[in-house]
């Protein structure tokens, strides 16, 4: 009989494989960012810089107030253990990666890529190998240096030729960022910008690479749909459901029912199951976690959408807000931005969660405070609306 689980007992299983309940480290430096994202699989990146980049976030959710050097350095460095790919979307992924996505670069060859992206290699296929041939004479370039050519309408269509051949060579593994100036990405060859050891490793199979990548994805969520199986890495749907059914059968993935889940969902071999997780977080909108709507929704119970590019007028709770995890559930939610001339971290909305406890003020003002203080501001300021708001502003005016 295939066994039923709680809704309460499959949170505490996501919350564990996705490292929280963890206690942090005193100090935490290079090597811990690298186990988390080797425990993540991928991290994603987001150019949006308005509290801190993205990519920088899951680290301090997990880890406190690590150094962001040591993920620059791990992800830009000389001797850098992260590489930047197609991963969920834009993501930074462990090296050791590398070798289970060439299949999805092979498949970028073929077209197998943006509609308008794939468009433009079968028209200007001469013109992206002398783009190639000319990294290969000339070295490490930047967008920057293929700037001129013909541009498109507004959108990123919009870009020049050359930076569309660039973004078709680096979608097709030919070309890949060896290191960034600022956010600006330092293109080079594969073969040169990745250490030899990842180059020369085998290729493996479609089926073998797929599967390993489920596998990755299902010991990060601890329990997941064949959707949020799927979605980890953004496999092809028939793939994906080969690869699922074929780690079902080997034992290594085992059907569950999870009361209140519409559809059936799998434990990963392994997976935790803690008696409790505590502990307080903010995550980022693009947290592995919380990424997915419909998994946030069922595994918390909270709608969380992205309002980025929701109208200012029409956005229920800001521009980039950032739920609060509160040991086992999102008990609020804040919309922050950096304000670095006055050097402070500004609340422009609080709102509380239905799971919102008498201690969610406190928490969430000593959180802040962290951010605030690991983003090298002096303070946090509630300049906002919302019905978090004031008791927020009380606790951290007192």
């Amino acid at each position: 009989m295939t066994e039923t689980l709680s809704p309460k007992t499959a949170r505490r299983i996501a919350l564990a494989a996705q490292w929280f309940g963890r206690a942090q480290p005193a100090a935490p430096g290079r090597s811990h960012v690298r186990d988390v994202a080797r425990r993540l699989g991928v991290i994603q990146i987001d150019s949006v810089n308005v509290v801190t980049r993205t990519h920088y976030l899951p680290g301090f959710s997990r880890l406190g107030d690590y150094p962001r050097e040591a993920l620059e350095t791990e992800a830009w460095g000389a001797r850098r253990g992260l590489f930047e790919y197609w991963g969920h979307e834009a993501s930074l992924l462990p090296l050791e990666l590398q070798p289970l996505l060439r299949w999805r670069m092979e498949r970028a060859r073929g077209g197998a890529m943006w509609t308008g992206l794939s468009r433009f290699g079968r028209e200007k296929g001469d013109y992206i190998e002398g783009v190639l041939a000319e990294i290969e004479r000339r070295g490490p370039v930047t967008g920057g240096d293929f700037a001129e050519g013909p541009r498109g309408a507004p959108g990123w269509w919009s870009w020049s030729d050359g930076k569309r051949a660039l973004e078709w060579l680096f979608w097709a593994g030919l070309i890949t960022t060896k290191t960034r100036n600022g956010f600006e990405r330092v293109y080079d060859l594969t073969e040169r910008a990745l250490p030899a050891r990842i180059v020369d490793l085998p290729t493996p199979t479609e089926a073998d690479a797929q599967r390993e990548l489920v596998r990755i994805g299902a010991r990060a969520m601890g329990v997941a749909t064949a959707a949020d199986l799927r979605d980890y890495f953004r496999l092809p749907l028939a793939d994906a459901r080969e690869r699922i059914a074929e780690l079902v059968e080997a034992g290594e993935l085992t059907p569950v029912s999870i009361k209140g889940w519409r559809q059936p969902a799998y434990l990963a071999a392994g997976a935790k199951t803690p008696r409790k997780v505590t502990g307080a977080a903010l995550l980022s909108p693009f947290d592995n976690l919380i990424w997915t709507r419909d998994r946030t929704e069922r595994l918390f119970g909270v709608k969380v959408r992205l309002e980025i590019y929701t109208p200012a007028h029409k956005r229920a709770h800001g521009y980039y807000v950032l739920p609060f995890l509160e040991d086992e559930t999102i008990t609020a939610r804040v919309d922050l931005k950096s304000d670095r001339k006055a050097g402070k971290l500004l609340v422009q909305a609080a709102w509380r969660e239905p799971d919102a406890t008498p201690e969610t003020a406190a928490r969430l003002a000593a959180e802040l405070r962290r951010m605030a203080a690991w983003l090298g501001l002096e303070g946090v300021e509630v300049v906002g609306k919302g019905d978090l708001a004031e008791a927020l502003e009380r606790v951290i005016s007192g």
